[in-house]
């Protein structure tokens, strides 16, 4: 009997989504593991335990974790599942470790190798591992139908005997891998698009995709890209012409889409009170980063605000798991790409690398310990987060920036 991989069932009522498909129970039944499926943990992502089991799992329950060498899953485990897991297992997942200092404790005490798949590095031998573009790819795509649905009127332009349907404006901000699919998804739904972000780079995959850019482009914002991709923070001159523009524009929209989000930092504030405000009634915005914070003043985390003047606020949690059954399926493939690298072809057993790349970035704990860099203290001193951007700033990358060197002070009489 090989070496046992188990597929629990997600306790969070918020999370429709399964961590393994039929095809990836083929996979890795193919690698050589035993793989077992807790009862109905595709439910919800219309995956019947029959597609299962007919793909070579066997059907079990929420026990049988205590015998698996590695556990699959969508979310970090509770204390409680941890209390069933046996020393020494691979648990992967998205750990979301950010802020959750005791978790992490939790994880390493439970003497669990755990791995935080938003950790994944992005070079090309990831890529079909990085769980974050993956899901937000689908998250992008859900916005603009969440829109849609509570903008209640038609996106595109309609010319008809009775007269014509002006098309729908839609103003997405920020550029990453989940605003390229709404910029995508609301073009070929008709709507007029346009799009911002603080990165030039930004500029010509927005127009690629027939949407209209929008900043203020001066000799500032031609530099405002870091050698490695990354926004570098706008001198207050800047934030305020920018502030200025993105106001004016948002005044005449019928739909914003807000889409940045900074991995373990508060999601910045891009929509002012004012800027609600100033909408016409009837429009709506849907925020992406309503569970870090939110880009949007006046959000509410799992709810559909109506402002006083009749504009939506859409915050919706887990946006990816609106659209379970095609987000479980991307996700298994993810999971599986990482575990295909940690299993020895020859002895058909997971072999964990501990030097490589992939490892030492997603690892999490090991034996007994916090061993990623970021939070190899986190037991004994919590991570605090920083304050949030400022309302005017909107920030599509992060990078540490390093604090310029002190000057020494000059010997008196020295000019």
């Amino acid at each position: 009997m090989g070496q046992t991989v188990f597929i629990p069932r997600e306790l969070d009522a918020n999370e429709p989504r399964v961590a393994a498909s039929p095809d990836t129970v083929k996979r890795l039944a193919a690698l050589g593991l035993d793989v077992i499926v807790e009862t109905g943990a595709g439910t919800r992502s219309r995956i019947p335990d029959e597609e299962f089991a007919k793909a070579g799992a066997a059907i079990g329950k929420a026990a049988d974790a205590g015998k698996a060498d590695a556990v699959l899953k969508v979310r970090r485990p509770t204390d409680a599942e941890l209390k069933s897991y046996k020393s020494g297992a691979a648990v992967i997942a998205i750990m979301d470790p950010y802020g959750n200092d005791a978790a992490v404790a939790a994880l390493a005490k439970a003497g669990v190798t755990a791995f935080s798949m938003e950790f994944m590095p992005r070079i090309t031998r990831a890529q079909s591992m990085d769980v974050l573009s993956s899901q937000a790819n689908l998250a992008g795509y859900q916005a603009v139908i969440d829109g849609a649905s509570e903008y209640d009127r038609a996106l595109p332009m309609m010319m008809t005997a009775a007269g014509t349907v002006p098309a729908a404006k839609i103003f997405v901000m920020g550029v990453g891998v989940a605003g390229l699919q709404a910029i995508a998804t609301a073009r070929r739904l008709g709507a007029v698009v346009t799009a911002t972000d603080v990165r030039p780079a930004a500029k010509e995959q927005v127009a690629s995709l027939g949407a209209k850019f929008l900043a203020v482009e001066d000799d500032e914002f031609k530099a405002a890209e870091t050698a490695g991709g990354y926004a570098k923070e706008m001198s207050k001159e800047y934030q305020a012409k920018q502030a200025a523009l993105t106001a004016e524009h948002i005044a005449k929209q019928d739909i914003v889409i807000t889409t940045a989000l900074i991995p373990g930092r508060p999601a910045p504030k891009l929509v002012s009170a004012a800027m609600v405000a100033s909408m016409k009634p009837g429009s709506v915005i849907v925020d992406l980063a309503v569970e870090r914070g939110g880009n949007v003043e006046g959000a509410v985390p799992g709810q559909v605000v109506t402002t006083a003047n009749n504009v939506k606020i859409v915050g919706h949690l887990n946006v990816p798991g609106r659209v379970a059954a095609s987000a479980s399926l991307l996700y298994a493939r993810n999971l599986f790409a990482f575990v295909e690298t940690l299993v020895d072809k020859t002895t058909k057993t997971l072999a964990i690398n501990r030097d490589d790349d992939l490892v030492k970035a997603t690892m999490l704990t090991d034996a007994g310990r916090v061993v990623h860099p970021a939070f190899a203290k986190a037991p004994e001193k919590p991570h605090v987060e920083p304050a949030a951007i400022p309302a005017t700033t909107m920030v599509a990358g992060s990078a540490p920036k390093k604090a310029a060197p002190k000057k020494a002070a000059k010997p008196k009489g020295i000019a």
